[in-house]
């Protein structure tokens, strides 16, 4: 039986607005193995959160196929998908927003175990709150409080228990982490990183901070305008890019050391292209310092250039590392 838990084969999601066709996510082809985390990374825009949806099928897909254990769940029905969201969670960006303001610790965890009865009576339902609360490192005395009456860091936790509620096999963590101080950050993304040792969750980490994503990552994602620019596994991507916008991405990245103040700072100069019926070509190129004219005019593959490291340049398909 393949490893493998989720791919996706030419995925793509369009919106419709009054000038065009949105390509929010376009052409986009993974594979994320079981007990591994897929780290998606990129600019506010670029399609990260709308990939994680609409695998999920949050958002419906455009075209093409995400195979769940090698069946295509965009081709299920109602009563086939029910089942199968058990398997497939989300963990949303806002723990406030996401979170029925007028409920209590004990009725948020406990409410996707009574509506997809996981449990025959209160009893058993009570024993499996505690538990996930357990888990998570809410402490009970915290059982009857409201959101409002916990910090962001709690709040997470009690997200990430809604989504453990089930036992799912895959999770989409969608910049989990984002709006929280540095130090419960860690605790968080430490966390998440136990209960995938522990019991070999495989998650979609969406983040735009690519220290936090190497810190949690087996293989990273970097989207661009919708495209895959470039997969590598986390280690190697930080080794060695063979993409512009990567190495522009890492970067932004500050150091923190004194010598860091003298090193000049690399600027993107050109501008955003429109994700609005892109013209073939690599949607990078308006930016990119290392344009060619045949990067224009059709689109650009995504190839392997080394064992397991894709690429979608010009650069990358003479073996040109930018490292």
């Amino acid at each position: 039986m393949s490893d493998i838990l989720i791919e996706t084969i030419g995925l793509k999601k369009y919106f419709k607005t009054g000038s065009g066709m949105l390509h929010a996510v376009d052409d986009v082809n993974i594979k994320i193995a079981k007990g591994e985390t897929l780290g998606v990374v990129g600019e506010s825009g670029c399609g990260k959160t709308t990939l994680g949806r609409t695998v999920l099928r949050l958002n419906e897909a455009t075209d093409g196929k995400v195979l769940f254990e090698g069946k295509d769940i965009l081709q299920f029905m109602n009563k086939e998908m029910k089942k199968i969201r058990r398997d497939m969670q989300i963990i949303f960006q806002d723990p406030y927003s996401s979170l029925n303001p007028r409920m209590t610790v004990r009725d948020l965890i406990a409410e996707p175990i009574i509506v997809n009865k996981i449990c025959s009576n209160k009893s058993e339902i009570e024993d499996k709150v505690f538990d996930i609360m357990k888990t998570v490192g809410l402490s009970y005395r915290t059982v009857n409080m409201y959101p409002h009456e916990m910090d962001g860091g709690r709040r997470q936790r009690i997200g990430i228990g809604r989504a453990l509620a089930l036992n799912p096999k895959f999770i989409v963590c969608d910049e989990p982490v984002s709006a929280l101080d540095v130090s419960i950050q860690a605790q968080i993304l430490n966390l998440l990183m136990d209960l995938s040792d522990e019991h070999g969750y495989s998650y979609m980490f969406i983040t735009h901070n690519l220290s936090v994503a190497k810190h949690i990552s087996d293989q990273i994602l970097v989207m661009y305008m919708g495209n895959c620019v470039e997969l590598a596994s986390s280690d190697e991507l930080f080794e060695e890019q063979y993409h512009p916008y990567t190495k522009a991405l890492l970067n932004s990245i500050p150091k923190p050391t004194l010598e860091s103040r003298k090193t000049p700072l690399h600027i993107l100069r050109g501008e955003v292209s429109s994700p609005i019926d892109p013209k073939p070509g690599c949607r990078f190129a308006l930016r990119c310092p290392y344009v060619r004219t045949d990067c224009m005019g059709e689109d650009i593959p995504f190839i392997e250039v080394k064992p397991k490291h894709f690429v979608a340049c010009r650069l990358a398909e003479e073996g040109k590392s930018l490292s």
